[in-house]
C-alpha cells in the first residue's frame, strides 16, 4: 500500500533538488535517511523533513509494515518562479529568478 507526503512551494532550484533525490530512489527509508543526513547539500534538509512526513503518514496506517517501506517513487517538478530586480550600471535593471520546486515523495512496502 502507497503513501504520499507532498512539498509545495519549496524555494529551492528543482536542479539542485533533483541531485539528491536521485540519491534516495529506490533505497529502503532507513537507508534513504542515513544518505540524506550525511549529505552536505541545502536539499537534504528539506528532503529529510519530507522523507519523516511520509513515514509518520505510514504510522497512521496501521496495515503497513514500518521496517519494510521504501522510496518508490521521488519526483522534483518546478513551481512558479519570483522574479526579483537588481540595479545595474547605466539606468539598467538585470532580472533575478528565485525558483520554486514542488517535491513529491511516494513509499511503499517490498
Amino acid at each position: 500500500m502507497e503513501v504520499k507526503a507532498r512539498l509545495r512551494f519549496a524555494r529551492i532550484s528543482p536542479r539542485k533538488a533533483r541531485l539528491v533525490a536521485d540519491l534516495v530512489r529506490g533505497k529502503r527509508s532507513e537507508e534513504a535517511l542515513n544518505i540524506l543526513s550525511f549529505t552536505k547539500k541545502a536539499s537534504a534538509k528539506i528532503l529529510i523533513k519530507l522523507l519523516k512526513s511520509a513515514i509518520a503518514n505510514a504510522t497512521q496506517k496501521k496495515t503497513i509494515d514500518i521496517d519494510r517501506l521504501y522510496v518508490k517513487q521521488i519526483m522534483v517538478d518546478q513551481g512558479p518562479t519570483m522574479k526579483r530586480f537588481q540595479p545595474r550600471a547605466l539606468g539598467r535593471a538585470t532580472t533575478i529568478r528565485k525558483r520554486t520546486s514542488h517535491i513529491n515523495i511516494t513509499l511503499d512496502e517490498r
